[in-house]
């Protein structure tokens, strides 16, 4: 299909498209990266291992991602978007299946890297795609930007009704939870070809201009820092807090819900927040988020009423992925479209930063101390920091 082709098709089915490409946010953090918050208690009790370990599992996902987000930028100078986000969705699935044959730490964190390595394939050239469909649809960018992000809720959903019933099921093997990660993987080959076609509708060519030309770092310096605080903090709550409800002595049905409600939050927030993303051309929209964020983060920590872990969870669905949106938000209003793609790359390059400082420092000081509760508290405090940061990002001036 041309170019033409494929910008009439998205024209005239914009939901339709963005919904196939939310399967790619789906598959790259929804089930690759949020459902290891599922698998972490029974890996860790069955495995042995500290909170330390637990969390540089996810570290070393986030080291992957770092890597690939630094790689990405070429990679679609050399080939385009839909083969990134393609191949990065048939790379993650393949190594997640690999998680289903092993039980050396050491595999396992090297399968993490790599399924973080090709995860940021597929989010970055997925963004890139949603922000291109938006420029087609500019009065509805914000919402269509948001849904491709809101497809990682659809992951933790299937993640959250999938991973029980597998550990069930498996209950009788050696260790059950491998069976989670065979068919998590599965799930992520087929949604691949579920996505592989509509994505072929939205111009995904790379860009004669030189975008990294465009994109300064010094002028988006408070993004960038309010978004690497996001990463910081974040992720100790994706990581940990169904490990923190066990120990509160939630059982497993009202975990599965809490995490499939979690997981429709995060679809819904694309409606939610799509106006502030239209509206605010600075990094107001990224500094609320991440201010709501850390009262998420708090909630379980100061209590453990299930009205209030729900809300909890919610909200902190509710909220996270549109921190994500918002930086690419940021970029579509400041930049100009060529430099859309080191921009969004730029932003996810320190986002994935900050995941790689998060859940270690958070697995240290629980297994300190003050357990989870004193860790998920460093996580909201990283997180009012970037709300604090964010604050002061302006929009620039005569640039897009």
């Amino acid at each position: 299909m041309s170019a033409v082709q494929a910008g009439q098709f998205a024209l005239r089915h914009p939901l339709l498209t963005a919904l196939a490409l939310s399967f790619g946010a789906a598959i790259s953090l929804g089930i690759s990266r949020f459902s290891y918050a599922l698998l972490l208690p029974p890996m860790r009790a069955d495995l042995q291992w500290s909170y330390l370990l637990a969390g540089a599992m996810n570290t070393a996902n986030a080291f992957g991602y770092f890597v690939g987000a630094l790689l990405t930028p070429a990679l679609m100078r050399r080939l385009n978007a839909q083969a990134a986000l393609v191949g990065g969705a048939v790379l993650t699935g393949i190594f997640m299946l690999l998680s289903g044959f092993v039980t050396e730490a050491a595999v396992l964190l090297l399968q993490r890297v790599l399924a973080g390595v090709a995860s940021a394939f597929i989010f970055i050239s997925g963004g890139l795609l949603a922000a291109r469909l938006g420029a087609q649809h500019p009065k509805h960018a914000g919402f269509l930007i948001g849904l491709y992000y809101g497809g990682t809720g659809f992951g933790i959903t299937l993640s959250a009704l999938l991973v029980p019933a597998t550990l069930e099921s498996a209950s009788h093997t050696a260790h059950p939870w491998q069976w989670a990660w065979l068919v998590l993987g599965a799930v992520c080959l087929v949604m691949t070809l579920l996505m592989a076609l509509p994505a072929r509708q939205v111009d995904g060519a790379a860009t004669a201009a030189a975008g990294a030309i465009h994109f300064r770092v010094r002028e988006f310096a408070f993004g960038l820092a309010g978004y690497f605080m996001f990463g910081v903090g974040y992720i100790g709550y994706m990581t940990f807090i169904i490990a923190l409800l066990k120990e509160q002595g939630m059982q497993a049905p009202s975990i599965t819900l809490f995490y499939a409600m979690l997981g429709l939050a995060v679809v819904a927030s694309s409606r939610i927040w799509a106006r502030m993303l239209d509206h605010f051309k600075g990094g107001q929209a990224l500094a609320i988020l991440n201010g709501l964020l850390a009262i998420a983060t708090l909630l379980p920590v100061l209590t453990s009423a299930p009205v209030a872990v729900f809300a909890s969870g919610i909200l902190f669905g509710a909220v996270f992925l549109s921190v994500v949106a918002s930086t690419t938000a940021l970029v579509r209003h400041n930049l100009p479209s060529q430099a859309w793609s080191s921009g969004i790359s730029g932003f996810t390059t320190v986002f994935a930063f900050g995941q790689i400082v998060g859940p270690t420092i958070v697995g240290w000081i629980s297994d300190g101390g003050g357990g989870l509760q004193r860790g998920l508290v460093f996580s909201a405090v990283a997180l009012v920091a970037g709300a604090l940061l964010a604050s002061r990002q302006q929009p620039l001036r005569n640039r897009a």
